[in-house]
């Protein structure tokens, strides 16, 4: 039975949707720790019958992926920042220089989804009257709290998430008997990913077996390809 509620205005519900941007981004940096750290590890110990270079490609590794990952996401989400600020400074100079059409697209844009032509433009004059700017950033460039750019956010979400995930497989090459090390980096990561790819699917409220299958199925494919080039070179290094 749905529970009663007695005051909206402490009601609060809380979606899924909410938790989408660092979700996402520390969910990659993770995943893209692990597969990539460990595919490395897997790589060289396959070609070779020391310890060290494997510890140091793999270091390597995963210094260079946080640092990349961090990078990366700062620049691109920099860049979706910048198109939103001068997408909202060119609505401002529009709601300066025509407001009367800039009301029209905002009512047509009510009728659109579902409201009557009369409706529509008394909601787009109250939310005019209350704040122009903020409703036609929200309803005609669809610009919102939740999928707002946040560059610094992102980037230190990818950085950390891959450098936490980078340091499961760094582990296993320090600690775990050198023979057979490729097979068991193979299936510490894909436990790491199982893991991984559970509690996402768990936090964000959709199907854990799915998000399971994928991880397992592109993370095999992966560390498969990287120990296939280290058996092709068998470099042995001493």
């Amino acid at each position: 039975m749905a529970e009663k509620i007695d005051n909206i205005d402490s009601y609060v519900k809380n979606h899924y949707i909410h938790k989408s941007n660092w979700l996402r981004a520390a969910v990659l940096g993770a995943n893209d720790g692990i597969l990539s750290t460990a595919s490395i590890a897997i790589g060289v110990a396959a070609a070779s019958d020391v310890r060290e270079p494997i510890i140091l490609a793999t270091l390597a590794g995963l210094v260079a992926g946080a640092l990349s990952m961090a990078a990366g996401e700062y620049v691109s989400v920099s860049s979706q920042t910048d198109i939103e600020n001068a997408d909202i400074e060119r609505e401002k100079q529009e709601l300066k220089e025509m407001p009367e059409l800039e009301l029209r697209m905002l009512a047509k844009i009510y009728e659109e989804r579902g409201l009557k032509k009369e409706t529509a433009l008394t909601v787009a004059k109250e939310l005019t009257e209350h704040d122009a700017l903020a409703a036609h950033i929200r309803d005609e460039l669809g610009i919102n709290e939740i999928s707002q750019a946040r560059p610094i956010q992102a980037a230190f979400a990818s950085g950390a998430a891959f450098t936490v995930g980078g340091l499961l497989p760094f582990l296993v090459t320090l600690f775990h008997p050198l023979k057979s090390m490729e097979y068991s980096l193979y299936g510490f990561a894909i436990f790491f990913l199982i893991l991984l790819g559970a509690l996402a699917a768990k936090t964000g409220g959709s199907s854990i077996i799915k998000a399971v299958l994928r991880i397992t199925f592109w993370g095999t494919i992966a560390m498969g390809l990287t120990a296939l080039v280290g058996y092709w070179f068998n470099v042995n290094v001493t």
